[in-house]
């Protein structure tokens, strides 16, 4: 995974693009806050801006049928593209918490969201830019395909 780790609290600095990172980093904070999750304790949020200047949030979904639910990043990606269909999402922020709060380090997303994350930015032809953000840290990656080299998308069926 190629992305470049930041510092949080030392080394944003007030440029445009930290800007970004800072308002997906509250709206995903605030939707990790309302995560449905009473089995795990695992809330995650995830915040996105859409082209057009939107930012949409959302959060994992579980059910006592773990495979039921629905983590954050497919959560707000499937409610992005269903409430606003052709608008690329340009920038993706996630971020964790348990009862004790924020975790310290960044939470990457699991193989499903990756691969579905990779497919909405091939699906939208323009690089969306990813962030993991922990406590401490946030990992910044400028393509969502960075998050899962040699993947099987479109393509790969047509491959002959």
């Amino acid at each position: 995974m190629k992305y470049t780790q930041v510092h949080i609290n030392t080394q944003l600095s007030d440029t445009t693009q930290d800007d970004v990172a800072q308002q997906l980093l509250k709206e995903a904070t605030q939707a990790a806050h309302r995560a449905n999750a009473p089995y795990s304790k695992f809330r995650v949020g995830a915040a996105a801006l859409l082209a057009n200047g939107l930012i949409i949030s959302g959060n994992n979904q579980e059910k006592a049928a773990y495979p039921s639910g629905l983590c954050a990043e497919r959560v707000t990606v499937f409610y992005a593209n269903s409430r606003y269909p052709g608008i690329p999402i340009t920038h993706l922020l996630i971020t964790a918490e348990t009862d004790e709060g924020p975790l310290k380090e960044p939470v990457t997303p699991c193989g499903a969201c990756r691969q579905v994350l990779t497919e909405v930015e091939d699906e939208q032809k323009q690089p969306m830019k990813i962030y993991l953000a922990g406590k401490d840290n946030i990992y910044i990656l400028e393509h969502a395909r960075d998050l899962m080299p040699l993947s099987f998308v479109a393509e790969s069926m047509n491959n002959k």
